[in-house]
């Protein structure tokens, strides 16, 4: 790999993630060697490439660094038209307008090599068709989530028992045959995923709740790692334990 593409390719690796990406991971990736890795973040940071960091704990890419969007590689583009095209054949009506949006600016702005495979894809996703349909507008519940603003729900449960509650929606899960809407839940004082085709009744409000959904995605997503440790755990003891 050439020095500058390989400079380029550590700016993606970065670019990936908020967390700290270590030199060892990196090196891994780029089938190089750590002592290289070393010299480029070095050589990035002369350039006064925004990276913060330390060999040994690892390197994190700071806000407001950005390259020209033509660098796409093929595979990039064929990455962002696969998943525009997954959004298109199972997304709820305004992301599927958004994902063919999306494309046809991908396609305008790309380089004219690149632009065949924007306009005549070798990959199609087909729409799902045993997906059920939402009883909610998918498109007030996200602009509820980047605003961090309550949701009241009618919501009915297997049983078609219903329950009214006050939730602070911070993601969605899309699913073959349904969606959910991960939140907090007032009610039960703890996160709660909502299918949206249970869901009876939706009234949005103003009122922002006292939290950032990042910091609530992030809770959630410790929470789920955790209980995920303790099963491994639990089940390891469980296979060591005399018969």
């Amino acid at each position: 790999m050439r020095r500058a593409d390989r400079l380029f390719q550590i700016i993606q690796i970065l670019r990936r993630t908020r967390r700290p990406v270590t030199a060892d991971s990196i090196a891994e990736e780029l089938e190089t060697s750590k002592r290289t890795v070393y010299r480029d973040i070095a050589d990035l940071i002369g350039q006064r490439a925004p990276i913060r960091g330390e060999a040994g704990v690892g390197y994190v890419l700071e806000d407001g660094f950005d390259l020209p969007p033509l660098m796409l590689t093929p595979e990039e583009v064929e990455a962002a038209v696969v998943g525009a095209q997954l959004v298109a054949a199972r997304g709820d009506p305004a992301l599927r307008r958004a994902a063919q949006d999306l494309v046809a600016k991908i396609g305008a702005v790309i380089p004219e090599g690149l632009r065949p495979l924007v306009l005549e894809p070798a990959t199609h996703a087909v729409p799902n068709w045993r997906a059920v349909p939402d009883n909610v507008d998918m498109a007030q519940v996200r602009a509820a989530i980047r605003g961090g603003r309550k949701v009241t729900l009618t919501y009915r449960d297997e049983q078609e028992r219903e329950t009214r509650r006050t939730i602070w929606p911070f993601a969605v899960g899309y699913f073959e045959t349904s969606r959910l809407v991960v939140a907090w839940c007032e009610l039960r004082s703890s996160f709660r995923s909502f299918r949206t085709d249970r869901i009876a009744e939706a009234a949005f409000h103003e009122e922002r709740y006292p939290d950032r959904p990042a910091s609530l995605r992030a809770r959630w997503r410790r929470q789920r790692e955790e209980h995920a440790s303790r099963v491994r755990r639990d089940s390891t003891e469980e296979s060591h334990a005399p018969a």
